[in-house]
């Protein structure tokens, strides 16, 4: 009896540096021109802004909806990034609170809202699993300044998250990016608004995750 040899495994090769590279400009530059101009902008203009080639950028996304896709999930992920630094920090719960908000902003979340609820489906799994991250990592900054008895306890999640898309938001009518003067400083006042004890009695209920998601 012949013993037969097991068939061997090929391993999927690993994507090189330089075309990693070329794929983060490309997230980079697209990021950009959508905050700047909106879903709509060329993907040529922003091969050229990336540096790359229309080609390079049709290999890696082969439409648009793979495109913004990739934005908003790398937005989203950079936010869950900076939540897991502020809940990293052993000082003030408040201040890493804080900090964390006002890094949410500067991803301008707020600008690729709209391409989430018309651009494509957004209940696809790579949103998804980003969206429930963020979620998830925001609650337990939240939860941290609550227990510490810094945050006011009259708040939740959607609040938060729907006030930071707003802020950061440019009114109708004015330059996207010379509105960003404005952000921090109003972001500071909501966030004085935050600190327990509370001033005043909010109205209605706290915002929590499924509310946010059904807004």
């Amino acid at each position: 009896m012949t013993a037969t040899t097991a068939p061997s495994v090929r391993k999927a090769p690993r994507p090189r540096a330089d075309a990693l590279r070329n794929r983060e400009r490309i997230v980079t530059a697209a990021r950009e021109m959508f905050v700047e101009h909106g879903p709509d902008v060329p993907l040529d203009e922003i091969a050229r802004r990336a540096g790359v080639g229309n080609a390079t950028v049709y290999r890696n996304f082969p439409d648009r909806d793979a495109l913004v896709r990739e934005v908003v999930c790398s937005v989203m992920d950079r936010t869950a990034e900076a939540a897991e630094l502020a809940l990293a920090e052993t000082g003030d719960a408040f201040a890493a609170l804080e900090r964390f908000v006002h890094a949410a902003a500067d991803e301008r979340i707020s600008a690729l809202c709209p391409m989430v609820s018309s651009t494509f489906d957004k209940h696809h799994p790579d949103l998804e699993a980003s969206r429930e991250r963020v979620e998830q990592l925001v609650e337990e900054v939240m939860g941290r300044a609550k227990a510490a008895g810094q945050l006011r306890p009259d708040v939740g999640v959607g609040d938060l998250m729907i006030v930071v898309a707003q802020l950061s938001r440019p009114p109708a009518g004015t330059d996207c990016m010379r509105g960003d003067r404005f952000v921090h400083r109003h972001l500071q006042l909501f966030l004085d608004g935050l600190r327990a004890p509370a001033r005043s009695v909010l109205p209605g209920q706290a915002v929590n995750i499924r509310e946010l998601r059904d807004s």
